[in-house]
Parts: C-alpha cells; structure tokens; sequence
C-alpha cells in the first residue's frame, strides 16, 4: 500500500533543491495559521492544514499531498476543467484539497495571489500540478517536475507568462532581434549588393572597428581617398593589437577576410538613397557608415553584454534562413544557445577543464563553456588563465574562423586558441597530447553520401573527436538521431569501434524544433574517452522532446518559463542519479547494433490497474459483438 510520507518525503526534497524554505504542517506566517486553524476539510470549522506552506515574493504556496496517484483530483466536468467542491473530493484528492486550503487563505487573510499544488505518487511515479488561485477564480495549470519556477527569482515571470499569458520581454527582446536582422539582411544586400556568405563579414568587421573606443562612426564621411572602408580596416586593426589577438597568423587571417570593406567600392561610394528625410541638413552616407550606425544602435550592446547568448551566431543562422543560402547544403546548423549552456551543464564544466569544439562554427559552445568556467572564479589570475589556456577550437572554413574570432574577442577573449584546420585531418595522437578534458561538437551534417565520403558522417566525426581527447574526457555531441540509429554497415563498424575503446554515457532525445526551421530532429549524445564500454555499464537514454521551449509565430522557437523545472528535473536524473518514470528516462545496457535512442529502449513501466484491464475486455467484447452483429462471426472461428 503506497505510502503518504514517502510522498511528502519526495516533495519536501524537492522545495529544498528549489531553495524553497517551507513549513510542514501549518505556517510561519501567524496571519495564515490563524486561518488554517478553522480550515478544515470537513468544513466543522475546526483546524486543518496541508501538507507545506511556504512564502515566495508575494505569492503563498500550499501543497496537498496523496500516496495514491489515482487521487490527483477530482473533476466536476467530463473535460476535466473544473475541481468538485464536495466534502468527500477535498479530503480525498490532492488538487481538491490544496484548492480548499488557498480559498481559506483568501478569504482569512491579505494574502491574494496563490499558487496551490496538488502532488501525488512517489519519486519515480508523481503528478505536481500547480493550480493558480485569487479572489475571484482558480487556473489549472501544467504540470510541474519541480518547483524551480516558483523560486523567488523565478515566480513573477512564470505568473505573468502562465497565468496571466503574457508575452515575457525577452521573448519580444528576440522578437526585435530577429526584425532587425531580416532588415539588416535585406539592407547589406540592397545596398551593399553583398553575398549570403560576406554578409556575416561585414557585420563582423563593423563590430570589432565599434569596439575600438578610438573610432568614431563620425568619422565616415564618404571619402574617396581615405575611404571608410579603410577607416573600419584600420580601428578593427588596431583594436585587434589593443586586446593582443595572438598569434600573428590569426591575426592577418583574420584581417585578410575583412579586405572586404575596403576593397569593395560600392561600400564606400556615398548612395543618395541612404540619406534621413526628416532632417534637412543631414548628407548622404555609404552603405558602410548606414551599416556602421544600425550595428552600434541595434546590436554591439547585445553581443559584448556578459551573457551567453551568441548574438552574431544567431545574426548568421538567420541571414542563412532568409536567404535560404548554402547553409544546410553544407551541413551548417548553427547550436541555440540553450544547447550550448546545456552541454556544459551536462558534464558540470569546471575552470580546471580543457574546452575543445573542433567544429567551432561562431564560437557558440566556446563562448558559453566560458562564461559557465568564469562564474566559477574570483581573481583575474585566474579569468585570465581560462581564457589564454582552456578553450580551444577549430573551424575549417575562413569566414566562419573570422566569425568565431572575432566572436571571441568582443567577450574581452583575444587569446583563444582558434585554428583554421581541418579537424579530420588532425592526428588524434597529436590532438591528445593537448590533454583535451572536454570536447564540445555539433559536426556538419549529412555530408556522407555514400562510401567515398563516408569519413565525412557525424558518426566518424564523433570517433575522431573521442580518440583525440585525453584520458577519461567527457564529449557531448549534438547530431541527427539517425547517427545513434546506425542503419548502414559501416555506421555499425563505428559503435563498434567506438564502445571498444571508448563508454558512452547515455542519449537525450531533444525537442524536434530545437534547430526550427532546419527539418533536423536532433539529440545529444554525451561519452567517456579512452575508457572501454563494459557490457555491464548502465547507460541513460532520455527523451527531453518537452524541454519548454515551444514554437510562437514570427519568432520561432523561444523559452517558456516551464524551461526552467523540464532541465532542473533532466539534471537531477543525469547528474544525481534521480529516479523518473521510464516514459523519461531508461537505464540499460547496450550493444553496437541497438538504436541509442530512448525510443529503442523504452517499455512502460507502470503496472496496470484493475480498471484497465476491465476496460481492455470490454472493449473487445464490444469489438466482438459489432462483428458478429454485422455477420463477420468468422473472425472467431479460430479463436481459442
């Protein structure tokens, strides 16, 4: 017989990983136990109180708990969308009963705004269903994992968004983001009569000259001798000295693919179109000071804010998608910054780790493994020491190496190891030397047509980066779920290979959105290097397609505030080993021709009910009398 302490066991945890401070059993706060001490559920006005009690901002939260998860809730609709108030409902079920105690508080007290959680179940089998209630109604809401949405730094953007369904301000932050790059795209291509590919360039080297405080978009007068191509040459050149962008190599690399703004004539020919009708006295420019202004209104804040959001990674994945240019023919799926930050939560990054990203892109994971390692340190010794030391990556082609670079160095980080290589033609022998203690990739994809590119699969990438990590390294990658299916033989040849010499950890399905727009359905898939799969070792397999992040019309795809609990809950299972129904997670073992997908592994663990089995005979005794009904009674005939 289930158990209600286990229960409340389970969800006193749960507020206590939430950083929740909570009471059992009544409330801190004298105004709601005074209320609570004529609340009881038999409605004799005598006491009662729920399971917890807690404060966050100015919301109150109650909890009900049950054992059973049959006894969420009861409904006075067939839809389901109304709690029954009857004595017997509010004491027996959860939701019923959580509801009951926030109306007593509402009505007793001054407190107006409740969010009252229904909870059954135990650990691995649970409901929590947050119900919002105020004086004048009650919302039913989605269920929860957690309560890291009800934490005092979360719980205003969760009722504004989920209660009151409200538009969150970074979402229309994106939003205008977004518009301004499809007008920017629109602008370098009308004006600057630039290519898909030189587009991110040019906002590149605009960005770097705007981060030279010597330079002064003033300056850009349209000169035919000194050019302002060669103005914005010059500042990137001597700001990339400034912030001692090493080597030299990198550095004229670099510079070589922004002989663009000044070798470009159109750029820097004045252009009578590009001249603000609204004031009188204000000259015509060149596309290069129009562009110069847009970037230094509507952008360069963005990008040097220390956030982790890779604002010229997302400015070239949506050039590619307006444009509908080379970027998925060449297998380039630019990472969200969402994945990037989970990949260094999935292997808990520390400042003491090594970062390789040998398909750097823009920079993405390098940007967001740095900003996790510096949160994590004091001095500048030691900022300094990550940044000249602990990210590495490679990217073979040369204007996403400029892209990456000069990604890099507006976060202040002039001194990443960034090489313009091509990663498969690396020795891993050599690459190990480098003592790599964590490697980051979202490889190229579907660029393995057949036998003679098949060194090109992401599955032969993922290889080639474990061999060239060193010694107990943790990998994350990002790929296609096909590369985890394996269907041709030479994909098995390689999860063979693979668990020879290397251990993988397990698969988490992602969101089919999580690259909008791409058509690709990813997952992560995350390994240790240089250390044998043993056929006995365990691995996870998840399916985190409900992630909160969810579609919205003419932005794509953005973060809920549900966000936060869905990863708060798929860490606590990775990391913590907590238990979850295997419609989230399973733990197996494996072999190289398994499909490593939760979907391959996945069986349902819940144990029927009575009541479904009684519902699955008389389903087929309907069936049965239907067909006999209808004369088709030798259907049966065979029947035993």
């Amino acid at each position: 017989m289930a158990n209600e302490k286990n229960t409340d066991f389970f969800i006193g945890k749960l507020l206590d990983l939430a950083k929740i401070k909570f009471t059992p059993n009544g409330s801190d706060i004298k105004e709601i136990q005074d209320a609570l001490k004529t609340a009881s559920k038999k409605g004799t006005g005598k006491v009662g109180f729920p399971e917890f009690t807690a404060k966050s901002k100015d919301f109150i939260i109650v909890i009900e708990d049950k054992a059973d998860i049959e006894k969420q809730a009861d409904y006075k609709d067939d839809e389901r969308t109304e709690l029954a108030t009857k004595t017997k409902s509010i004491i027996d079920y959860a939701e019923n009963g959580a509801l009951h105690y926030a109306n007593e508080i509402i009505k007793k007290t001054s407190f107006k705004k409740i969010f009252a959680f229904g909870c059954t179940g135990d650990e691995k089998h649970h409901i929590i269903r947050p119900i919002f209630v105020d004086e004048n109604n009650y919302k039913l809401l989605q269920p929860v994992e957690s309560f890291e949405n009800f934490f005092e730094s979360n719980i205003e953007k969760y009722y504004h968004e989920q209660v009151l369904g409200e538009t969150p301000p970074d979402t229309l932050e994106l939003k205008d983001v977004l518009k301004k790059s499809s007008e920017l795209h629109e602008d370098l291509r009308n004006y600057g009569q630039l290519g898909d590919n030189e587009k991110p360039l040019v906002v590149s080297a605009i960005l770097l000259a705007l981060s030279n405080e010597d330079f002064k978009v003033d300056t850009l007068t349209g000169s035919k001798t000194n050019t302002d191509g060669k103005k914005l040459y010059t500042a990137i050149k001597d700001y990339m000295a400034q912030v001692e962008v090493t080597p030299d190599t990198k550095k004229e690399k670099v510079l070589n693919q922004f002989n663009i703004i000044k070798d470009r004539t159109i750029l820097n020919q004045v252009d009578e179109r590009l001249k603000n009708p609204n004031k009188k006295n204000e000259l015509a420019k060149t596309p290069l000071r129009y562009f110069t202004e847009f970037l230094q209104t509507n952008v360069l804040n963005m990008v040097k804010a220390n956030t982790q959001e890779d604002v010229l990674g997302r400015f070239y994945g949506e050039f590619i998608r307006f444009s509908g240019g080379d970027g998925q023919t060449l297998g380039v799926v630019l990472t969200p910054c969402h994945i990037t930050e989970l990949f260094c939560d999935l292997v808990d990054l520390s400042p003491r780790d090594k970062v390789f990203d040998p398909c750097c892109g823009t920079s993405g994971f390098l940007i967001a493994a740095l900003h996790k390692m510096l949160l994590q340190v004091n001095t500048k010794d030691e900022e300094d020491k990550i940044k000249k030391e602990q990210l590495h990556g490679i990217e073979i082609r040369e204007d996403m190496f400029s892209i990456a670079t000069t990604n890099m160095i507006l976060r202040g980080d002039g001194k990443s190891n960034l090489e313009n290589k091509d990663f498969l033609k690396q020795s891993p022998e050599k690459l190990s030397e480098k003592n790599y203690t964590v490697g980051f990739m979202n490889p190229p994809y579907s660029q393995s047509k057949g036998k003679d590119t098949f060194h090109l699969s992401e599955i032969h990438f993922i290889k080639h980066l474990l061999d060239g990590l060193a010694d107990g390294g943790r990998c994350v990658v990002i790929v296609p779920q096909s590369t985890m299916v394996g269907k041709r033989k030479e994909d098995k040849q390689i999860k063979k290979k693979i668990l020879e010499n290397h251990t993988l950890e397990g698969v988490v399905t992602l969101n089919k959105e999580t690259f909008y727009g791409v058509g690709t359905n990813p997952c992560i898939a995350i390994f240790t290097a240089h250390k044998p799969h043993s056929e006995k070792k365990y691995c996870k397999f998840v399916n985190f397609e409900n992630d909160g992040f969810e579609v919205r019309k003419h932005i794509g795809l953005v973060e809920t505030e549900r966000a936060k609990e869905r990863k708060a809950h798929l860490l606590n299972c990775w990391l913590h080993d907590a238990p979850a129904e295997s419609k989230f997670l399973v733990k197996t073992t494996i072999s190289a021709t398994d499909e490593w997908l939760h979907s391959f592994y996945y069986f349902n663990d819940e144990i029927p009910k009575e009541e479904d089995f009684e519902k699955t005979i008389t389903d087929y005794l309907s069936f049965e009398f239907n067909m006999i009904a209808q004369d088709k009674e030798y259907l049966f005939e065979n029947a035993e």
